[in-house]
């Protein structure tokens, strides 16, 4: 389990494959400059509710992975995350669409051609 980590105090607890994605989408759009929110619910073990931070080229952001092997992207999943954060509703976790094996993104490539 990995933790995305907003302004040292807001942490959202997340498996480490899902947050690779969110990485992608997020590291693609900051090095676009656009700012833009990621939104998530909080689990009824914490309280529930929902979360929303403003992310911006300025925000302090950590990316912190539990396990050591990095996990297989999934194109088509990168780009449902990215229509998404494009959207007026804001980054959030869609399902994880099927993917073709020609359809996988190489390990090194983290960002999203949208």
């Amino acid at each position: 389990m990995g933790k995305f980590i907003y302004e040292n105090d807001t942490r959202l607890d997340i498996e480490d494959r899902v947050l690779l994605h969110l990485q992608s989408v997020i590291g693609t759009k900051l090095r676009r400059g656009e700012a833009f929110t990621f939104n998530w619910t909080v689990d009824r073990s914490l309280g529930s509710g929902r979360t929303t931070v403003w992310l911006h080229p300025h925000s302090s952001i950590v990316f912190s992975y539990a396990g050591s092997r990095r996990a297989q992207l999934n194109r088509r999943w990168l780009e449902a995350l990215m229509f998404a954060a494009n959207s007026s509703a804001g980054l959030h976790l869609v399902p994880e669409p099927a993917e073709l094996p020609d359809e996988r993104a190489s390990d090194d490539e983290i960002s999203v051609p949208i």
